[in-house]
């Protein structure tokens, strides 16, 4: 065999180890995916390149050619998308998350009396971007859920929704800051609707926050979807089901997550 050829063969396995998997994640997993990511690149050696963002935005970033190996969403909705449009296979549904509401100290609120101080004129009520960001959709699902306890919460709460987050065009917290402590520490709403897992976070930079559960009549659940791109790196679906591993399932718990296949 000639000398070049040899060299060449043997220098496969380095190349394949060396082109890293390409992760694409919503925000809101942002803290339990880099765990994830940290203990899946100790067991292989693998690398992984994670990217975290608005599911929505993500999406639209892989529908333009964006090469991307593993797509983790807040939602089904947009891999199931992905899936639809040829550009992968199955979606599993991986994690669930629910809504909370985060509020100012001043603000005199309970999860009974929640609809009432959302619908109060002079509380200013914040949410992520709808189709841009689940979390602002599932924000919208709770207004909906709304006219059914009272007769035009919907509107109401729609007309005076300030979409603060998860849009193209939305304020950047500093980098090390989550999002929605920092708009709410800059007082840029009274109460802001997000995931549970989020206002759990930025409690812990914004200590005075409080956090309120959804009463029954307007919770709304998050189901997030994993998908595996075609075209992804050969090791792709390894990482994926690294994610819905035992380990994978009990980090995801550990910040707040319902893990539906942790054992």
């Amino acid at each position: 065999m000639k000398k070049w050829l040899l060299v060449s063969l043997l220098a496969l396995p380095i190349a394949a180890q060396a082109t890293p998997i390409e992760l694409r994640a919503a925000g809101s997993l942002k803290n339990a995916m880099k765990d994830i990511v940290s203990a899946y690149q100790q067991e292989t050696k693998q690398q992984v390149d994670a990217d975290f963002g608005p599911s929505g935005l993500l999406r639209k970033r892989i529908e333009n050619g964006e090469q991307v190996g593993v797509f983790a969403s807040a939602n089904m909705k947009h891999p199931q998308t992905l899936k639809a449009a040829g550009k992968g296979d199955n979606v599993v549904m991986f994690a669930r998350n629910q809504m909370c509401a985060l509020a100012q100290a001043d603000v005199k609120i309970d999860s009974m009396g929640l609809l009432d101080v959302m619908l109060n004129p002079s509380i200013r009520v914040g949410t992520s971007t709808p189709k841009a960001d689940p979390s602002g959709d599932y924000a919208w699902k709770i207004f909906a859920k709304a006219d059914a306890v009272k007769a035009g919460a919907k509107a109401t709460l729609e007309q005076k929704a300030l979409q603060l987050t998860g849009g193209e065009k939305s304020a950047k917290a500093p980098k090390g800051r989550n999002t929605y402590g920092w708009v709410m520490e800059n007082k840029r709403a009274d109460v802001f609707l997000t995931y549970c897992t989020n206002a759990v976070l930025a409690q812990k930079e914004v200590q005075d926050l409080q956090i309120v559960q959804m009463p029954e009549p307007l919770a709304v659940g998050a189901n997030y979807g994993l998908i595996v791109l075609d075209n992804a790196h050969d090791d792709a679906w390894k990482l994926a089901m690294f994610i819905l591993s035992a380990s994978g399932q009990e980090i995801l718990a550990d910040y707040g997550f319902d893990a539906p296949l942790k054992q």
